[in-house]
């Protein structure tokens, strides 16, 4: 057993209406609500960067709230959950320059986490190929760990980045750098933070036993020779996120709480799933009042009978999400749970949708006098125990990274450096594979944007009759045609889905061998997921009008087999996923 760390998140949430002043409150709001969170004893406050992201995320400039934030507070450290990285958003030298200000001027709170973005509003926006994020985010990080130590900072020149030799100016007041985390939203990258020797920012709502099974891992690779720090200290930490409203009466913590928490996931699956959005005139609070049941956000099945705390509820089939929304006995065991599977920081979502800013204020400090003291007691001893157990291993890991570089005497010319950047810029100067690849992408995009709309515009009856066997071979077919070997991440294996239509079920089965997939007709010999449903559930599920959660709890939809594979299925071939 773990001590057991706590933090708030903040996407700074605003559902339509917007009235006059309606951010400036919401900022000031914020703030408030972190001087209280670190006056009653929380560790974290966590603050995300998003773009373009309206109603669920108007927090684009997170280096500006912590700052304000750390003139306010004392203990609190000031986490960044995350920045960014790839260039075309954030230039590397920039984040480095922000966030060693940060440190500097909290005194040394600040832990940085990173993340590549996945949202369409975003990655477009900002012109990055979904496909090249991840590679963009490698290597932005391994720059901007060097500009944190190096004196000066020895140059760079990738695919992504490049940049002459200069001292990143000023450093850090936390040596080497502050700690570094990375955003996660499913078990390969957990398995990619332990590898990297960096904290795991878990943002999906995950129950303790599954958490402790991500927990386990992280820690063996960590562990193991397969991890090369991504930074120069390794930070080994898992956090998991929930939603929050804690209140002595069951009955009110939900009812001021679970609007907010539902929100949150259906904003979220908005925006990275397919759900078309016009900026400025979509209202993402309008669709939600309007669809929340059916993409597994039932209100009426969360209710008050004093049980344990789950996040998430089933009743009589239908399904909805809960979370940390309970009194503080409630809450506390829940807290214990992950506790008890090792898990390091729990991060809770209270500002989310129309939560109320009183009643935010009233959960931390009822949350700092009942729950907190609870775990504080030999937290302290448990992490040094933690320390000196992973000692030999942190070591090990950073003997097999390569260290800071001594850059030879350089002088500055400007003339000749520009000249290099006009040669080698890669936005400016695409190989013809680059514009391919990028034409490819936008033609998947489209295609997908008018299968969503084919979808919409038809009944279940409809979608049942124009859907038999061949047009699910062409279906099918389409499928393999847009695998992504980079997404699949090393997966190889079959996947089976058998689509039911007029009572007959057809099996289908797709196999992966390294960069290849193939598509047959029949059942797998060998499936390592199996997924079966409805025809017009299945074309609904893949249009992005129903999500997966919700079919599931209602029997619409079955999954079995290694249920980590269902959430990359989608960006296997073409399609969108978080972080």
């Amino acid at each position: 057993m773990v001590g057991i760390r706590f933090g708030i998140f903040y996407e700074h949430q605003l559902p339509r209406p917007w009235e006059d002043g309606a951010e400036r409150r919401l900022y000031r709001d914020a703030l408030e609500q972190v001087e209280i969170a670190d006056r009653v004893g929380f560790d974290y406050v966590w603050e995300v960067e998003h773009h373009f992201l309206e109603e669920y995320s108007h927090s684009s400039a997170p280096e500006v709230f912590l700052a304000a934030a750390s003139q306010r507070t004392r203990n609190i450290r000031l986490g960044h959950g995350i920045v960014q990285v790839p260039p075309p958003v954030n230039h590397p030298a920039r984040v480095v320059e922000r966030v060693a200000t940060l440190d500097l001027v909290s005194d040394g709170r600040v832990d940085l986490g990173t993340g590549e973005a996945s949202s369409m509003a975003e990655l477009g926006g900002f012109g990055v190929p979904r496909g090249e994020k991840r590679a963009m985010w490698e290597d932005a990080m391994e720059a901007l760990a060097r500009m944190f130590v190096e004196e000066p900072f020895a140059g760079w020149d990738s695919k992504y980045l490049r940049m002459p030799p200069r001292n990143v100016i000023p450093k850090s007041l936390q040596k080497p750098h502050p700690p570094f985390w990375v955003a996660c939203s499913r078990r390969e990258t957990i398995h990619f933070a332990g590898r990297k020797g960096i904290g795991a920012l878990s943002f999906s709502f995950t129950e303790p036993e599954d958490a402790g099974v991500w927990v386990e891992e992280y820690y063996r690779l960590l562990a193991s020779e397969e991890c090369v720090p991504a930074g120069f200290a390794v930070n080994p930490n898992v956090a998991v996120v929930l939603p929050m409203m804690c209140h002595e009466d069951e009955a009110t913590a939900i009812e001021r709480g679970i609007d907010g928490a539902h929100f949150f996931g259906f904003a979220l699956a908005h925006y990275y799933g397919t759900s078309p959005h016009e900026p400025g005139r979509t209202s993402v609070w309008d669709d939600f009042v309007s669809h929340r049941e059916a993409q597994g956000f039932s209100r009426e099945v969360i209710s008050a009978d004093d049980a344990p705390l789950g996040v998430r509820v089933t009743r009589r089939g239908t399904g909805s999400l809960r979370g940390a929304i309970g009194t503080p006995a409630q809450v506390a065991e829940l807290v214990r749970r992950y506790e008890a599977v090792g898990v390091d920081q729990i991060i809770f979502v209270l500002q989310a949708g129309p939560n109320k800013h009183e009643h935010i204020c009233e959960s931390l400090e009822l949350f700092g006098e009942q729950v907190i003291p609870r775990f504080a007691e030999g937290r302290e001893e448990k992490e040094r125990e933690k320390a000196e157990r992973l000692a030999p291993a942190v070591e090990a890991a950073l003997a097999r990274r390569d260290p800071p570089r001594r850059q030879a005497p350089y002088r500055i010319d400007e003339a000749a450096e520009l000249a290099h950047a006009r040669r080698t810029v890669p936005t400016g100067d695409r190989t013809l594979g680059d514009l391919l690849t990028a034409g490819r992408q936008a033609l998947r995009a489209k295609g997908r944007r008018a299968f969503a709309r084919f979808v919409s515009a038809r009944s279940d009856d409809e979608l049942e009759r124009g859907f038999g066997p061949a047009a699910q071979r062409a279906f099918f077919a389409a499928m393999v045609r847009a695998f992504d070997p980079e997404t699949a991440m090393g997966f190889k294996g079959e996947i089976e889905f058998r689509l039911r239509r007029a009572g007959v079920e057809t099996p289908w089965t797709i196999e992966i061998t390294g960069d290849r997939a193939r598509v047959r007709p029949g059942a797998a010999e060998d499936a390592i997921i199996g997924i079966r449903g409805g025809v017009a559930d299945f074309l609904r599920l893949v249009a992005g009008e129903a999500q997966p959660p919700a079919l599931v709890l209602e029997g619409r939809l079955e999954i079995d087999g290694d249920l980590a594979i269902a959430p990359r299925i989608g960006e296997m071939f073409g399609g969108p996923s978080p972080y």
